[in-house]
């Protein structure tokens, strides 16, 4: 990924530090102190599993065809994991539930410069059309969006209960639809897609960061949101 311009790598860092410090935003808004004195431990946490997900790739460990994928294994997973253990646990629902669904919902403009640099990784060669707003990617609109339903749903509260479901049931679906053309593009014995130009940029540094930090946090808001705006009115 040596020959890919410097301004791609450098947006791509930037929108992963806007993920994180949105998300650490949103845990100091909580409404719960206990939750709030988390944060410090959390953006620890985090800043560790970023340098380990930066480590990892910059030592060839996830661009191999291992099966199941080493990415995978050593970086998704955990965080699927630690996403059931929060919702599976008594403690990690009190976390969820005292978590600001517009803090939340904001968040999630961090997808649109994700998807200009999936755009601009396409031109380079690293990542197919399909990942593409160009293909079948349209991730974009959770992102473009995004502020709208935080300001009217959350701020002004001008938009029902139903409206915040829909779009956030709309846009998890457009984010499994990426993630499952992603994994079936990216080279490995289950690859479906795009074998003349396949995903390959998510096994190198800083790219590495989208499946196993990026993606799990965008998750989670959705899952969070959804829990919350069907437990409580707002």
């Amino acid at each position: 990924m040596e020959n890919l311009p410097l301004y791609i790598p450098i947006l791509f860092g930037l929108s992963t530090v806007a993920t994180l410090l949105l998300f650490i935003s949103a845990v100091l808004n909580s409404n719960s102190e206990l939750t709030r004195k988390k944060s410090v431990y959390l953006f620890a946490g985090f800043c560790i599993w970023l340098l380990i997900q930066a480590v990892l790739p910059l030592n060839h460990v996830y661009d191999t065809d291992a099966f199941p994928p080493k990415i995978f294994l050593l970086g998704i997973f955990p965080t699927i994991l630690a996403i059931l253990i929060l919702f599976s646990t008594a403690r990690g629902r009190q976390f969820i539930d005292s978590l600001p669904l517009k803090n939340l919902t904001y968040l999630h403009v961090v997808r649109i410069p994700v998807e200009l640099v999936l755009f601009w990784l396409f031109l380079n060669k690293a990542i197919p059309e399909l990942m593409t707003f160009e293909g079948r990617n349209f991730d974009i609109i959770a992102g473009i969006t995004a502020p709208i339903i935080a300001y009217f749903g959350f701020v002004k509260a001008k938009l029902s209960r139903r409206t915040i479901l829909v779009w956030n049931f709309i846009c998890l679906g457009l984010l499994a639809n990426i993630v499952v053309h992603a994994l079936f593009s990216a080279p490995s014995p289950i690859q479906k897609f795009a074998f003349e130009q396949p995903n390959i940029a998510i096994l190198y540094f800083p790219f590495s960061w989208l499946p196993t930090f990026v993606v799990p946090i965008v998750l989670f808001s959705h899952l969070v949101a959804i829990r919350g705006v069907l437990r409580t009115k707002y």
